[in-house]
């Protein structure tokens, strides 16, 4: 039941931190400027704009068919959109990193 409950909650937090759907995300990650936002571990894509291709799957997924990788990748999702929303710069971010990053993630800031 705990286990239930986790998902339930991990699940919510989840729709409601990604405010970008599918097609959209799909469309912001094809960008160069979604490619350049992030963290390149040896040239490589960089980690927000691989969760974000993986947060595009887990959408299109049915819920009764989500697995517990899944659950695990959206509690990552969760928590890092919690932590990088408490650093918003001041000013306007329209062309921040900072926006550009979140929006890998499949959270776009000004879309709140």
């Amino acid at each position: 039941m705990a286990h239930d409950k986790d998902e339930a909650e991990t699940w919510d937090a989840f729709r409601t931190l990604v405010n970008m759907p599918p097609a959209e995300l799909e469309r912001w990650l094809a960008t160069s400027t979604s490619k350049d936002a992030g963290e390149h571990k040896g040239g490589h894509e960089s980690t927000g704009h691989a969760s974000g291709r993986r947060i595009v799957e887990i959408l299109r997924t049915s819920k009764s068919d989500l697995t517990d990788a899944d659950y695990q990748h959206m509690t990552k999702v969760n928590g890092y959109i919690r932590r990088h929303q408490a650093q918003r710069p001041s000013g306007d971010v329209r062309e921040t990193t900072w926006r550009h990053s979140l929006m890998n993630w499949g959270h776009d800031p000004l879309a709140d």
